[in-house]
């Protein structure tokens, strides 16, 4: 038997072990932070062993509480947990964005510091990136950060800052070198939320969610321990970090797919049915809505398959600009999803508060609407053509 084989064969039976029954089921994902809030005991259950394993980031250093898990190993645990329907344990921009600049910038001293409570989901991290007049054109941030005696002491305003209003610590890029070239004189900063120095204001949008806020920093205060690299060049760390942020948006574009493996009928399909109708054969009764459901579920399963060969491409290093190849696809595809599902729906599609939509139509409803923020959230659509046309294709500039 295979090392794989056997890994394989115990990573099954540790999950059949450990992972509660309401853990198999769809359902929210915890994000955890110093004050967790869990919708059902098994959720906490679940994140505590995960954590425990180190297999909430199974991939990184066992040295800093990770599963140290290879490409192959990992891959094997995806398949396993989804062979039981089992959720993540952990959902955390920690995760997906700011473990692994920390890993390729900070300091031996720094990780230890942090990395282990990202794994664990003890912290609620947070990004502190865009302003006002600074989205796009991000390296003009105007959010400065001066150094008196031990701490810096912070001032200015970032705008779109996701689920602020829950977040401990923020990831903030701050100008040190006012004096520099804009894309110069930048620091990554790490900055705690729970300070008399720090508002948040949540920002209500169309769909009538607020995950984006305003945050204010008025002389907020972070050590002088907590820059990440070094002075000045933050802008290195910034790039980065936008690439492991594309290309974890990219992967709403798979909606309820599942990475290229084969699938039952897709979660489209059975909502057109629901709504719709199927014929005698029990495929959905209309052609055309059909056709588009299928023409959406193949693009997704091809987008899963490059996914995974970008995976394959990226064992040797961490994501590059093709991060904006990914991000943009998959910004389309996950609006597209959504733009069928109010199709199938029909005028169920048109309810937002009260009798007679069921809580799901309503929850579909508001979903697509905050699917338009997708093309603009971790660089528009326009920055990442503007990234794949000049890094990925080398076309000139004019």
């Amino acid at each position: 038997m295979s090392d794989l084989q056997t890994f394989r064969e115990e990573t099954r039976d540790w999950l059949e072990t450990n992972c509660p029954p309401e853990m198999r089921k769809p359902g929210d994902i915890c994000w955890g932070g110093r004050n967790p809030s869990f919708s059902h005991p098994d959720q906490e259950i679940w994140l505590e062993k995960m954590g425990d394993k180190g297999w909430t980031c199974p991939t990184w250093p066992k040295e800093y509480g990770g599963g140290g898990l290879s490409y192959e190993e990992n891959k094997i645990l995806q398949e396993e947990m989804s062979a039981i329907g089992a959720r993540s344990a952990l959902g955390s921009f920690g995760i997906w964005m700011l473990g692994p600049a920390l890993l390729e910038f900070a300091s031996h001293e720094q990780k230890l510091e942090h990395i282990p409570n990202i794994v664990k989901g003890k912290i609620w991290w947070c990004q502190g990136y865009s302003e006002p007049g600074s989205g796009s054109d991000l390296a003009s941030l105007s959010t400065k950060a001066v150094l008196e005696g031990d701490e810096y002491v912070v001032n200015g305003q970032k705008i779109w800052t996701s689920n602020a209003n829950y977040a401990d610590m923020i990831f903030c890029l701050v100008r040190t070198g006012p004096q520099d070239p804009k894309h110069e004189g930048i620091s990554f900063l790490l900055i705690d939320m729970d300070q008399p120095g720090v508002e948040v204001k949540p920002i209500k949008l169309i769909s009538g969610k607020s995950p984006f806020c305003e945050t204010f920093f008025t002389n907020a205060k972070a050590p002088k321990e907590n820059l990440i690299g070094t002075l000045n060049e933050g802008w290195t760390i910034a790039k980065r970090l936008l690439q492991h942020e594309r290309s974890m948006i990219s992967g709403m574009g798979l909606g309820s797919g599942n990475s290229g493996q084969k699938s039952k009928t897709s979660a489209l399909a059975q909502l057109g049915k629901k709504y719709a109708g199927s014929n005698k054969e029990n495929k959905l009764s209309d052609s055309i809505l059909r056709t588009k459901i299928a023409k959406h579920d193949l693009n997704s399963r091809a987008f899963g398959l490059t996914l995974q060969r970008m995976g394959e491409e990226m064992k040797s290093g961490g994501p590059s600009a093709t991060a904006s190849i990914s991000k943009y696809y998959g910004t389309e595809q996950n609006k597209s999803r959504y733009e069928l599902m109010l199709e199938a729906m029909g005028t169920n599609a048109l309810g937002w508060e009260g009798e007679p939509f069921s809580a799901e139509e309503l929850a579909i409803t508001r979903d697509w609407l905050r699917t338009k923020g997708n093309s603009i959230e971790g660089g528009t659509s326009e920055v990442q053509l503007n990234v794949i046309s000049k890094r990925v294709l080398n076309l000139p500039d004019k």
